[in-house]
Protein backbone atom coordinates (compact mmCIF):
# COMPACT_ATOMS: atom_id res chain seq x y z
CA UNK A 1 0.00 0.00 0.00
CA UNK A 2 1.18 3.79 -0.74
CA UNK A 3 2.06 5.93 1.79
CA UNK A 4 0.39 8.96 2.46
CA UNK A 5 2.84 11.16 1.57
CA UNK A 6 3.13 10.09 -1.88
CA UNK A 7 -0.69 11.21 -2.26
CA UNK A 8 -1.34 15.04 -3.94
CA UNK A 9 -4.55 16.24 -2.82
CA UNK A 10 -4.26 19.12 -5.12
CA UNK A 11 -4.26 16.30 -8.17
CA UNK A 12 -7.16 14.74 -6.60
CA UNK A 13 -9.24 17.92 -6.97
CA UNK A 14 -8.81 17.61 -10.78
CA UNK A 15 -9.92 14.19 -10.64
CA UNK A 16 -12.85 13.16 -13.07
CA UNK A 17 -15.04 10.63 -11.92
CA UNK A 18 -17.10 8.57 -14.30
CA UNK A 19 -20.75 8.75 -14.98
CA UNK A 20 -22.31 5.83 -13.78
CA UNK A 21 -25.95 4.78 -14.41
CA UNK A 22 -28.82 2.99 -12.32
CA UNK A 23 -32.18 1.28 -13.35
CA UNK A 24 -34.74 -0.17 -11.21
CA UNK A 25 -38.54 -0.47 -11.14
CA UNK A 26 -41.71 -1.20 -8.58
CA UNK A 27 -40.33 -3.87 -7.36
CA UNK A 28 -37.22 -2.53 -6.38
CA UNK A 29 -38.88 0.66 -4.71
CA UNK A 30 -41.50 -1.45 -2.96
CA UNK A 31 -39.10 -4.09 -1.56
CA UNK A 32 -36.88 -0.78 -0.20
CA UNK A 33 -40.23 0.41 1.17
CA UNK A 34 -40.32 -3.15 3.04
CA UNK A 35 -36.26 -3.06 4.04
CA UNK A 36 -36.87 0.55 5.93
CA UNK A 37 -40.22 -1.04 7.87
CA UNK A 38 -43.65 -0.14 5.77
CA UNK A 39 -46.22 -1.72 6.74
CA UNK A 40 -44.15 -3.58 9.67
CA UNK A 41 -46.53 -3.43 11.99
CA UNK A 42 -49.73 -3.84 10.17
CA UNK A 43 -49.85 -4.60 6.79
CA UNK A 44 -52.57 -2.65 5.45
CA UNK A 45 -51.47 0.62 7.21
CA UNK A 46 -53.79 3.02 6.06
CA UNK A 47 -50.73 5.92 5.94
CA UNK A 48 -48.00 3.06 4.49
CA UNK A 49 -49.79 0.54 2.21
CA UNK A 50 -49.19 3.31 -0.79
CA UNK A 51 -45.51 2.59 -1.04
CA UNK A 52 -45.96 -1.16 -1.84
CA UNK A 53 -49.75 -1.30 -3.16
CA UNK A 54 -51.81 0.91 -5.26
CA UNK A 55 -55.09 -0.34 -6.81
CA UNK A 56 -54.41 0.69 -10.12
CA UNK A 57 -51.46 -0.94 -10.69
CA UNK A 58 -47.96 -1.41 -8.89
CA UNK A 59 -46.70 1.73 -11.30
CA UNK A 60 -48.74 4.11 -9.38
CA UNK A 61 -47.01 3.24 -5.96
CA UNK A 62 -45.56 6.23 -3.83
CA UNK A 63 -41.46 5.83 -4.11
CA UNK A 64 -39.74 6.94 -0.07
CA UNK A 65 -37.72 9.96 -0.86
CA UNK A 66 -34.83 8.27 1.15
CA UNK A 67 -34.89 5.16 -1.93
CA UNK A 68 -32.94 8.39 -3.37
CA UNK A 69 -29.69 6.92 -1.35
CA UNK A 70 -29.53 3.64 -3.69
CA UNK A 71 -29.22 5.37 -6.67
CA UNK A 72 -25.85 5.79 -5.72
CA UNK A 73 -24.97 2.45 -5.16
CA UNK A 74 -23.63 1.36 -8.63
CA UNK A 75 -20.64 3.53 -7.61
CA UNK A 76 -19.69 1.57 -4.52
CA UNK A 77 -16.36 1.29 -2.99
CA UNK A 78 -14.56 2.27 -6.25
CA UNK A 79 -16.56 5.78 -6.40
CA UNK A 80 -14.14 6.40 -3.09
CA UNK A 81 -10.96 6.22 -5.02
CA UNK A 82 -9.04 8.77 -6.09
CA UNK A 83 -5.69 8.62 -7.68
CA UNK A 84 -2.81 8.01 -5.09
CA UNK A 85 -5.07 7.46 -1.90
CA UNK A 86 -5.01 4.33 -0.21
CA UNK A 87 -6.89 2.51 1.94
CA UNK A 88 -8.29 -0.35 3.40
CA UNK A 89 -11.87 -0.90 2.42
CA UNK A 90 -13.12 -2.84 5.49
CA UNK A 91 -12.23 0.13 7.77
CA UNK A 92 -14.04 2.53 5.70
CA UNK A 93 -16.57 4.07 7.94
CA UNK A 94 -20.22 5.89 6.65
CA UNK A 95 -20.16 9.01 8.35
CA UNK A 96 -22.60 11.04 7.04
CA UNK A 97 -25.30 11.64 4.33
CA UNK A 98 -27.30 14.29 3.00
CA UNK A 99 -29.94 13.84 0.09
CA UNK A 100 -31.92 16.97 -2.03
CA UNK A 101 -34.82 15.92 -4.03
CA UNK A 102 -36.09 17.95 -6.87
CA UNK A 103 -39.31 15.93 -7.63
CA UNK A 104 -41.10 13.17 -6.30
CA UNK A 105 -39.07 9.79 -7.36
CA UNK A 106 -41.06 7.94 -9.99
CA UNK A 107 -41.93 4.19 -9.21
CA UNK A 108 -39.56 3.28 -11.84
CA UNK A 109 -36.85 4.86 -13.86
CA UNK A 110 -33.39 4.72 -15.62
CA UNK A 111 -30.85 7.00 -14.03
CA UNK A 112 -27.93 8.87 -15.00
CA UNK A 113 -25.58 9.88 -12.45
CA UNK A 114 -23.01 12.57 -12.55
CA UNK A 115 -20.06 11.64 -9.54
CA UNK A 116 -17.78 15.01 -8.44
CA UNK A 117 -15.52 15.42 -5.23
CA UNK A 118 -17.38 17.62 -2.75
CA UNK A 119 -15.01 17.32 0.07
CA UNK A 120 -11.63 16.12 1.03
CA UNK A 121 -10.13 16.46 4.66
CA UNK A 122 -6.96 15.60 6.10
CA UNK A 123 -8.01 14.47 10.20
CA UNK A 124 -4.15 12.54 10.52
CA UNK A 125 -4.60 9.22 11.36
CA UNK A 126 -7.72 9.44 8.53
CA UNK A 127 -9.35 10.95 5.96
CA UNK A 128 -12.79 12.09 5.16
CA UNK A 129 -14.01 11.87 2.00
CA UNK A 130 -17.51 13.63 0.35
CA UNK A 131 -18.62 12.16 -2.70
CA UNK A 132 -21.75 14.39 -4.46
CA UNK A 133 -23.56 12.19 -6.95
CA UNK A 134 -26.55 13.98 -9.08
CA UNK A 135 -29.39 12.11 -10.73
CA UNK A 136 -30.80 12.32 -13.56
CA UNK A 137 -33.79 10.59 -15.61
CA UNK A 138 -31.78 8.93 -18.60
CA UNK A 139 -35.17 10.06 -21.12
CA UNK A 140 -36.34 13.14 -20.15
CA UNK A 141 -32.90 14.98 -18.82
CA UNK A 142 -34.73 15.99 -15.61
CA UNK A 143 -32.46 16.36 -12.47
CA UNK A 144 -33.85 14.18 -9.52
CA UNK A 145 -32.20 14.07 -6.85
CA UNK A 146 -28.45 14.88 -5.22
CA UNK A 147 -27.37 12.48 -2.61
CA UNK A 148 -23.80 13.51 -0.86
CA UNK A 149 -22.03 10.64 0.69
CA UNK A 150 -19.44 11.81 3.30
CA UNK A 151 -17.06 8.65 4.66
CA UNK A 152 -14.26 8.00 6.72
CA UNK A 153 -11.13 6.49 5.55
CA UNK A 154 -9.38 4.87 9.07
CA UNK A 155 -5.40 4.87 7.64
CA UNK A 156 -5.36 7.31 4.97
CA UNK A 157 -4.61 10.55 6.68
CA UNK A 158 -1.35 12.50 6.77
CA UNK A 159 -1.17 13.36 3.33
CA UNK A 160 -0.64 17.60 3.99
CA UNK A 161 2.11 19.00 2.35
CA UNK A 162 2.51 21.67 4.58
CA UNK A 163 1.92 22.11 8.66
CA UNK A 164 -1.99 23.24 8.21
CA UNK A 165 -3.67 20.32 7.76
CA UNK A 166 -5.51 20.04 3.92
CA UNK A 167 -9.19 20.47 4.04
CA UNK A 168 -11.65 21.08 0.75
CA UNK A 169 -15.16 21.92 1.18
CA UNK A 170 -17.54 22.39 -2.57
CA UNK A 171 -21.21 23.22 -1.04
CA UNK A 172 -22.93 25.37 1.14
CA UNK A 173 -21.84 24.91 4.65
CA UNK A 174 -25.71 25.38 6.15
CA UNK A 175 -25.95 21.69 4.17
CA UNK A 176 -23.93 20.23 7.49
CA UNK A 177 -26.29 17.54 9.20
CA UNK A 178 -24.55 18.54 12.73
CA UNK A 179 -27.41 19.86 14.67
CA UNK A 180 -27.74 20.87 17.81
CA UNK A 181 -30.86 19.36 19.29
CA UNK A 182 -32.98 20.99 21.46
CA UNK A 183 -33.68 21.17 25.45
CA UNK A 184 -37.13 21.48 24.58
CA UNK A 185 -40.13 18.58 24.69
CA UNK A 186 -40.16 16.80 20.95
CA UNK A 187 -43.00 18.11 19.21
CA UNK A 188 -43.18 14.52 18.08
CA UNK A 189 -41.87 10.85 19.16
CA UNK A 190 -42.14 7.76 17.30
CA UNK A 191 -40.89 4.36 17.67
CA UNK A 192 -40.56 1.61 16.03
CA UNK A 193 -39.53 -1.81 16.51
CA UNK A 194 -36.90 -3.12 13.89
CA UNK A 195 -37.25 -7.28 13.01
CA UNK A 196 -34.58 -9.44 13.54
CA UNK A 197 -34.33 -10.17 10.09
CA UNK A 198 -34.40 -6.52 8.60
CA UNK A 199 -30.81 -6.09 7.60
CA UNK A 200 -31.18 -9.52 5.11
CA UNK A 201 -34.45 -7.70 4.13
CA UNK A 202 -32.58 -4.50 3.75
CA UNK A 203 -29.78 -5.67 2.02
CA UNK A 204 -31.65 -7.22 -1.14
CA UNK A 205 -31.84 -3.77 -2.36
CA UNK A 206 -28.13 -3.94 -2.76
CA UNK A 207 -25.92 -3.10 -0.14
CA UNK A 208 -24.70 -6.84 0.30
CA UNK A 209 -21.66 -5.87 2.56
CA UNK A 210 -20.92 -8.61 4.74
CA UNK A 211 -21.16 -6.38 7.84
CA UNK A 212 -24.88 -6.61 7.70
CA UNK A 213 -25.56 -10.37 7.34
CA UNK A 214 -22.07 -12.55 8.81
CA UNK A 215 -22.04 -13.21 12.04
CA UNK A 216 -18.01 -13.50 11.57
CA UNK A 217 -17.58 -10.60 9.45
CA UNK A 218 -19.09 -8.67 12.68
CA UNK A 219 -17.04 -10.14 14.99
CA UNK A 220 -14.31 -9.32 13.24
CA UNK A 221 -15.44 -5.50 13.29
CA UNK A 222 -15.80 -5.71 17.16
CA UNK A 223 -19.66 -6.05 17.00
CA UNK A 224 -21.22 -9.09 18.49
CA UNK A 225 -23.58 -9.42 15.79
CA UNK A 226 -24.55 -8.30 11.83
CA UNK A 227 -25.70 -4.88 12.88
CA UNK A 228 -28.38 -2.57 11.00
CA UNK A 229 -27.33 -0.72 7.54
CA UNK A 230 -26.94 2.92 8.74
CA UNK A 231 -29.28 4.37 5.19
CA UNK A 232 -31.78 1.97 6.75
CA UNK A 233 -31.79 3.87 10.20
CA UNK A 234 -32.00 6.48 8.27
CA UNK A 235 -34.99 5.33 6.35
CA UNK A 236 -36.93 4.26 9.22
CA UNK A 237 -36.63 8.03 11.15
CA UNK A 238 -38.02 9.65 7.59
CA UNK A 239 -40.62 7.26 7.62
CA UNK A 240 -41.48 8.21 11.03
CA UNK A 241 -41.50 12.48 10.29
CA UNK A 242 -43.09 11.35 6.89
CA UNK A 243 -45.94 9.71 9.44
CA UNK A 244 -45.95 12.79 12.50
CA UNK A 245 -45.40 16.32 10.76
CA UNK A 246 -46.22 15.03 6.79
CA UNK A 247 -49.42 13.61 7.09
CA UNK A 248 -48.45 10.90 5.48
CA UNK A 249 -47.31 12.95 2.22
CA UNK A 250 -43.59 11.35 1.45
CA UNK A 251 -43.36 14.44 -1.48
CA UNK A 252 -43.07 17.25 1.37
CA UNK A 253 -39.73 16.65 1.78
CA UNK A 254 -37.33 18.70 -0.12
CA UNK A 255 -33.99 17.40 1.88
CA UNK A 256 -32.51 14.75 4.14
CA UNK A 257 -29.52 14.81 6.49
CA UNK A 258 -27.87 12.69 8.61
CA UNK A 259 -25.06 11.94 10.58
CA UNK A 260 -24.29 7.62 11.97
CA UNK A 261 -23.49 8.07 15.79
CA UNK A 262 -23.58 4.39 16.52
CA UNK A 263 -24.91 1.06 15.31
CA UNK A 264 -27.91 -0.68 15.97
CA UNK A 265 -28.77 -4.52 16.33
CA UNK A 266 -31.63 -5.84 14.36
CA UNK A 267 -34.51 -6.45 16.21
CA UNK A 268 -33.59 -3.43 18.51
CA UNK A 269 -36.53 -0.83 18.80
CA UNK A 270 -35.87 3.09 17.38
CA UNK A 271 -37.41 6.18 19.06
CA UNK A 272 -37.25 8.90 16.59
CA UNK A 273 -37.86 12.34 18.25
CA UNK A 274 -39.12 15.69 16.81
CA UNK A 275 -38.62 19.49 17.14
CA UNK A 276 -40.35 21.73 14.46
CA UNK A 277 -37.92 25.15 13.32
CA UNK A 278 -39.57 26.93 10.28
CA UNK A 279 -39.67 24.85 7.79
CA UNK A 280 -36.99 22.52 8.98
CA UNK A 281 -37.67 18.99 11.65
CA UNK A 282 -34.90 18.65 13.77
CA UNK A 283 -34.14 14.88 14.77
CA UNK A 284 -32.83 12.45 17.06
CA UNK A 285 -33.18 8.46 16.80
CA UNK A 286 -31.99 6.45 20.05
CA UNK A 287 -32.07 2.85 20.45
CA UNK A 288 -34.78 2.09 23.38
CA UNK A 289 -33.13 -0.72 24.88
CA UNK A 290 -29.94 0.60 25.06
CA UNK A 291 -31.09 4.18 25.54
CA UNK A 292 -27.78 5.24 23.03
CA UNK A 293 -28.31 8.19 20.22
CA UNK A 294 -28.18 6.55 16.85
CA UNK A 295 -28.64 9.10 14.44
CA UNK A 296 -29.44 13.07 14.18
CA UNK A 297 -29.69 15.12 11.57
CA UNK A 298 -32.93 17.45 9.83
CA UNK A 299 -35.44 17.41 7.36
CA UNK A 300 -36.15 20.15 5.05
CA UNK A 301 -40.07 20.65 4.23
CA UNK A 302 -41.77 22.08 1.45
CA UNK A 303 -44.50 23.14 3.38
CA UNK A 304 -46.35 22.06 6.20
CA UNK A 305 -50.19 20.39 6.61
CA UNK A 306 -52.64 23.04 7.95
CA UNK A 307 -53.55 21.43 10.78
CA UNK A 308 -49.89 22.19 12.17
Amino acid sequence: MASASEFDPALALSHKFPDTTYSYTERDAALYALGVGVCLSDAVDGVELKYVYHENGQGSIKVLPTFATLLVLRSGASGYNLPGLEYDPRLLLHGQQYIELYKPLPSSCHIHNIVSLAGLHDKGKAAILEIETKSYEKESGDLLCMNRTTVFLRGAGGFSKSSKPFSYTNYPMNQNPAVKIPESKPFSVFEDRTQPSQALLYRLSGDYNPLHSDPMVAKVAGFSQPILHGLCTLGFAVRAIIKCICRGDPDLIKSVAGRFLLHVYPGETLVTEMWLEGSRVIYRTKVKERKRTVLSGYVGLRGLTSSL
